[in-house]
């Protein structure tokens, strides 16, 4: 990683994702986890607070040193054990049917190919495992969409990689899950070029 992608990028994605204006949707989100979790694009430990009792360890997928160290108190006052197992999403270090659940925050949208990640995701989940999630993505509208597309170019140049514009749900079921749960809505809180998320939850068959 270049100093902007190091040093800069982990701590305006702390601030921006961390905002408690999110807190409401990471608790939805976080709500259904139980057993062992995966978490990839861990971050700064962000959803650490929100993880339900029935969890029984988290194995986090994180890139940037920075944001694991920005993760350490939140880590620590964590009662669930925490360990970061995996740099690369799209390339897990885990056997097949490790994990009971899995959990992506705001992470797919960066990931350089989004299917490989989902794919390796629905691997290592058990059968009938679950895959939680909250992205934003294309927006339902055709106006929004236009921007979209318009300034995907600066925010994938500015924001580490990041993607405005990538179909979410659609790109879930092609990696072979089944979709239980599903709502889409804009965060009151964001513009609505940003602000198209998509929440669900969805099985590994």
């Amino acid at each position: 990683m270049g100093i902007y992608e190091d040093r800069v990028l982990p701590r305006l994605v702390d601030l921006t994702c961390g905002s408690n204006r999110m807190n409401d949707t990471r608790e939805r989100t976080c709500a259904q986890l139980h057993g062992r979790v995966l978490e990839i694009g861990f971050g700064s430990g962000r959803n650490v607070p929100f993880y339900p009792a029935t969890v029984k360890s988290v194995s986090a997928v994180e890139p940037a040193d920075l944001g694991w160290r920005l993760a350490g108190e939140r880590i620590a006052a964590s009662t669930i054990p925490i360990e970061r197992a995996g740099l690369d999403g799209q390339s897990l270090p885990f056997a097949d049917n490790s994990f009971d659940s899995a959990l992506s925050t705001w992470t797919l949208c960066t990931i350089p190919d989004a299917g490989a990640a989902l794919a390796e995701v629905r691997r290592v989940l058990v059968p009938g495992g679950t895959f939680h999630f909250v992205e934003h993505g294309l927006a339902p509208d055709a106006g929004i969409r236009t921007w979209q597309h318009r300034l995907n170019p600066i925010q994938h140049a500015l924001a580490g990689g990041c993607n405005l514009d990538r179909e979410i749900r659609s790109s879930v079921e092609a990696a072979g899950f089944e979709l239980r749960e599903v709502d889409s809505f804009y965060h009151p809180a964001t513009p609505k070029v940003f602000g198209a998320l998509t929440l669900g939850v969805a099985v590994a068959p």
